[in-house]
Formats: C-alpha cells, structure tokens, sequence
C-alpha cells in the first residue's frame, strides 16, 4: 500500500484530468486534497498523447522540472487520439504512451499509473485500451480502467445525467462521489 500524505502526484492529461466540465476541479484535485498530497497537475484540454504539437503529453511531460520529486505519475488515456484527424497512425498514441513510460522511470523513478475514461461507444478507444493492457505486460504499470468498470457502469441514468456533462467530461458531483472514490481506492493498493 502505498502512502501518499505529503508525497507529490504528477498528473498528465487533457481536459478529464484538467476538470473542464467542473470549473478546473477534477478528481486530481479532489484527492490530493483528501490524501492531504501535494498536486502537480500538468492538465490541458484538447491535447494528445500523440506528440503531434507541442501541447501534447510528450511535450508537457518533458517541461517538468527534471529535479522535482515526483512519488507518483498518473496520465490519462486521452480520449482525443480515438477521435483525433491530426493523428494519422494508431502507431503515435503507442509510441507517446511508451515514452512516458521510459521516460516517466527514468527522470522520476517512481511508480506510473495510466486511467482510462468511464464507457462511451468508441472502437478505437477501445482499441486504446486493449493497447495499454498489452503494453502493461512490457512495462511495470498501473491501470485504473474505469471503461470496463461494472459498477461505474452500473449507475442510473439519472445518476449519469448528474455525473457527467457529456459522454466524456464529468461534472463536480461525478468527480466528487463517482471518479475520486476508484482513484483513491486504486492508489491505496499501489
């Protein structure tokens, strides 16, 4: 079990972990708040991992402070490169996931997780994860996939409607009741 109080979480991600259905605030927020953890929340929304600009994860991930202690990396699975036209080969979003990894070990040496969205109807995001689990076999990694999550499927429609502001983005009350519990039960067993 991994302790977290006082430790500094790194977060990678677009606008899910960034929080822009809920003001800024996300589960990242949330939880260290809760965990009493000191947040770096590298968050911007639109991007990809695919290192196609230099507002990618790649990009932003090589701008952190090399000599910041980081006890844990947690990067979203962005939703973008399922959807992204700019991304013209599935091989880049593999190749950007697989530097973080690399590098996320090296620089900061300490332990990295990768999250998955809640379920929407998407083959190729689907196929993302499928992706990340074959990677996690090749690397020492976490995933919290909350795609596949039967009780985060299991909500009421209402509930659903409260939870989250599109198939993608969570609201305030999703992040609060629905996402930052999985997040930290997932990092307590770390």
């Amino acid at each position: 079990m991994m302790e977290l109080t006082g430790k500094t979480i790194l977060f990678l991600g677009s606008s899910v972990t960034y929080g822009s259905a809920s003001g800024g605030v996300s589960f990242a927020d949330i939880m260290c708040k809760q965990l009493g953890a000191n947040c770096i929340k590298e968050a911007v929304s639109g991007t990809t991992l695919a290192d196609i600009d230099e507002e990618s994860y790649v990009a932003r991930l090589k701008k952190v402070d090399t000599n910041t202690k980081v006890d844990l990396l947690i990067c979203q699975l962005s939703t973008n490169d399922a959807n992204s036209t700019r991304i013209k080969d599935p091989a880049q979003t593999e190749d950007a996931i697989r530097f973080i990894l690399e590098y996320g070990k090296k620089t900061f040496r300490c332990p990295i997780a990768f999250y998955t969205g809640t379920y929407f109807e998407s083959e190729k995001y689907k196929a993302m994860i499928e992706l990340l689990y074959r990677l996690q076999k090749e690397y020492d990694f976490a995933i919290l996939d909350l795609y596949h999550d039967e009780e985060m499927r299991s909500v009421s429609k209402e509930q659903y409607a409260e939870y989250m502001s599109d198939h993608v983005h969570p609201t305030l009350l999703g992040y609060e009741q629905w996402w930052t519990p999985k997040f930290l039960a997932f990092c307590r067993q770390l």
